[in-house]
């Protein structure tokens, strides 16, 4: 399975207003110059995530985007179905031959399980220091 940028910027706007949650509304602006990404893409991505009820919208001088429920309440999962459509890694699993399908179901199983059982608040609070100390060892 491959996130495409829709994804990935659509992600990164959810974990950027989680890191201000409570602050009011944070302009598209904002997070666009602080991740050098394009303000009209960004606009494009929020409205599909307003629509689901994900973000709320605050017009004028001082708005911009908040979510409309607390991070611990949003997982990635919800925003990556709003912008990605249904977690899957193979297209008709249902004509595979049974080991296969039984592979695939596995995987998007596996995937399904990270995505919804990792919120907002735990991507807005993971720093490089929450890494776990072992980390991956690879030998050679």
């Amino acid at each position: 399975m491959k996130i495409s940028t829709k994804g990935r910027y659509g992600l990164t706007i959810m974990i950027e207003l989680a890191k201000h949650h409570g602050e009011g509304p944070i302009p598209l602006r904002k997070i666009a110059a602080e991740k050098d990404l394009s303000e009209a893409y960004l606009e494009q991505l929020v409205s599909p995530l307003r629509n689901a009820g994900l973000v709320k919208s605050v017009r004028g001088a001082y708005g911009g985007y908040m979510l409309a429920h607390p991070p611990a309440k949003i997982s990635a999962a919800d925003v990556i179905r709003v912008l990605e459509g249904p977690i899957q890694p193979v297209e008709g699993i249902e004509n595979e031959e049974a080991p296969q399908r039984e592979l695939w179901m596995r995987i998007r199983d596996a995937v399904k399980n990270v995505l919804d059982t990792t919120n907002l608040e735990d991507l807005a609070q993971y720093t490089e220091s929450s890494e776990p100390a072992d980390g991956y060892m690879f030998y050679i």
